[in-house]
């Protein structure tokens, strides 16, 4: 389990995060289509998982544009917001905000991804959410970084996770 913060109240999460170097597990995911998206529909790609609680609260939402923003310059990635919400706020988010360079991911029908992943929050008022992640995989789905944002409601450190990509 690792420990984080929810506004300065402690909480945990169902796990660790996948380590550094290894494959990353595979996932099932709802598209804002409704169609289910596995790590192997970006096989070849460098991705960025931009994993958070909710994209209605504002930090999750910085995070979105943000990584939309430097997504544009990315050649041979993408970029996977990946949340609980319900693809249609996802979409609706994206479209309202005019987000054109990430792929919103939905976790809602079962949670796997969260509890695959170790970043399920299992207790406090965001428990069955995710915690704030960011993980780059590279092309053949190798973990090249990962980080746990400590405190829920701060943002990831965006630099890192583009460097490891470079």
């Amino acid at each position: 389990m690792s420990k984080i913060t929810l506004g300065g109240t402690p909480t945990e999460t169902n796990g660790n995060l996948p380590k550094k170097d290894s494959k990353a597990p595979d996932f099932q995911l709802s598209a804002a289509d409704m169609d289910t998206k596995t790590l192997k529909d970006y096989s070849g790609q460098r991705k960025i998982l931009n994993i958070f609680p909710s994209v209605d609260t504002g930090v999750c939402a910085a995070s979105a544009r943000k990584f939309n923003q430097e997504a544009a310059g990315l050649d041979n990635t993408k970029v996977l917001c990946i949340s609980r919400d319900l693809p249609f706020a996802q979409a609706r988010f994206c479209a309202a905000e005019g987000l054109e360079n990430v792929e919103m991911l939905s976790d809602f029908k079962t949670g796997k991804f969260g509890d695959d992943y170790g970043l399920n929050i299992v207790d406090g008022s965001f428990s069955g959410l995710h915690s704030r992640v960011v993980i780059a995989l590279d092309e053949n789905d190798k973990i090249v970084y990962s980080e746990q944002v400590p405190e829920i409601g701060k943002e990831p450190n965006y630099e890192a996770a583009l460097s490891a990509l470079k």
